[in-house]
């Protein structure tokens, strides 16, 4: 089911959801996990991201975002040289990472679901994050509202190929990899 600005209203107080949405930074986050070595949970996230949810009067809204790959952060400086090399993100040919919605699906409890396609390393696919979105509030006269979205992809359609077969069997990092974006979005004037 496709949301119009109307269902949109019919979640938050009011009618927050028309205008431009933009991302704070400061109160935001985005990042992935993945399984390493059939053991733990990694996780590393982006410092440098910008985007933006829109939304005018009867017309679904639009969530999209871009993140400057190079600007991945994780705990060993050597790991970060790697993600950012051609066995993974590739980082001089592929800058950036650009996620657009195709379609917004809101529940009646604030639950989010947001289709669009995700173009990392010159890959575009399809995907559907989940989550919810909550707001708005006023802080300080600024209108304020939250958007927490998960999507899980294989890294594979995207051209993250490099791997190692462990000694033992298994893969020393798994395919499949958790997208987890928090997004503090205040209304622009």
């Amino acid at each position: 089911m496709s949301v119009n600005v109307a269902t949109l209203r019919g979640v938050a107080a009011g009618d927050w959801a028309t205008g431009s949405w933009k991302i704070d930074p400061v109160h935001s986050h985005v990042g992935f996990a993945v399984k390493h070595m059939g053991l733990a949970t990694f996780r590393g996230r982006f410092e440098d991201y910008d985007g933006e949810l829109v939304a005018a009067d009867g017309q679904a809204p639009r969530l999209e975002g871009s993140v400057r790959a190079g600007s991945i952060v994780v705990k060993d400086e050597n790991l970060a040289g790697h993600l950012t090399a051609p066995d993974f993100f590739d980082t001089k040919r592929y800058p950036e990472i650009r996620f657009v919605s195709t379609d917004v699906r809101v529940g009646e409890r604030g639950e989010l679901e947001v289709d669009g396609d995700l173009t990392i390393k010159g890959h575009t696919h399809a995907v559907t994050a989940r989550g919810s979105i909550t707001g708005p509030v006023d802080v300080g006269g600024v209108e304020k509202a939250g958007v927490e979205l998960e999507a899980l992809i294989d890294r594979r359609d995207y051209g993250l190929d490099f791997n190692m077969t462990l000694p033992g069997g298994g893969l020393a990092v798994a395919n499949e990899v958790k997208l987890e974006v928090t997004l503090e979005l205040a209304r622009e004037a």
